[in-house]
């Protein structure tokens, strides 16, 4: 059973929307009755999820942004803002899962990669988004880490590294803009079906076989199931929540210290 959020009177910036959970996210968002504004790679994903949005009824624009780079994002928050003239809710989802290796196999490139997706592009996004918000009188902040944000896990020291680091930042701007009506939380998923979880194990089969065994629950999550957490954190149900990186994973955090 879902919860059903009422939207309609809001704006939001998705970053990183094209697939998976931004996706999933987009369309429930829709679904709510909110007008988007969503960036990710991927013109013709973006486009794709633009029309099904639309010819459900919905608004969204779609620009294909790479969130390395500053003076890109810099200009999409610009066009986000003229186009709605008030962002309420930014989703921060960009992320790349990285070359899975131990350590000493990994290059200077591989961490590169990354540090600049997964958290200088959250950065990127939190330095608009913010001014934005408090002039506009207040609004919602998602940043997307990870399990392996608040876990290690062998292989993926530099992933972890980075959505580790999303937590700290979360943590941190959500204590400078706790009294301008602005509330900044992270969501941090386990295992989910979507093509960065098969691309950091090889694939769906791979990714079955690492880590279903790891989760107590005894299955790999859906999408949508993460973006409904998202809504929730963005909505008024989540009023007094702040700061907090909210796990969603199967229960695969409470069993991991005795599992890995």
């Amino acid at each position: 059973m879902q919860v059903t959020y009422d939207f309609s009177s809001k704006n939001v910036l998705l970053i990183g929307g094209t697939t998976g959970i931004g996706r999933a996210t987009a369309l429930a968002f829709a679904k709510a009755g909110a007008e988007l504004f969503v960036a990710g790679i991927g013109q013709e994903k973006g486009d794709s999820l633009k029309r099904e949005i639309v010819d459900a009824g919905g608004v969204c624009e779609f620009a294909e942004v790479d969130v390395r780079d500053p003076k890109a994002m810099r200009a999409l928050h610009e066009r986000a803002f003229e186009r709605f003239g008030r962002i309420d809710v930014a989703f921060n989802n960009a992320g790349v899962p990285g070359k899975t290796a131990p350590v000493h196999e990994l290059d200077d490139d591989d961490y590169s990669l990354l540090m600049d997706v997964n958290l200088k592009g959250i950065f990127h996004g939190l330095r608009h988004q913010v001014p934005h918000m408090i002039e506009q009188g207040g609004g919602a902040i998602v940043n997307t880490s990870s399990l392996f944000g608040v876990m290690g896990f062998a292989t993926t020291a530099v992933y972890c590294a980075s959505k580790w680091g999303v937590i700290g930042l979360t943590n941190s701007v959500a204590l400078e803009v706790a009294r301008k009506n602005i509330r900044v939380n992270a969501i941090a998923p386990g295992s989910v079906m979507t093509p960065l979880l098969q691309g950091m194990f090889g694939s769906e089969q791979g990714a079955k076989d690492t880590v279903l065994p790891l989760i107590p629950m005894g299955r790999i999550s859906d999408p949508a199931e993460i973006a409904q957490l998202v809504l929730f954190l963005s909505s008024d149900a989540s009023s007094f929540i702040t700061g907090q990186a909210v796990v969603i994973d199967g229960g695969g955090f409470v069993a991991g210290a005795d599992q890995l």
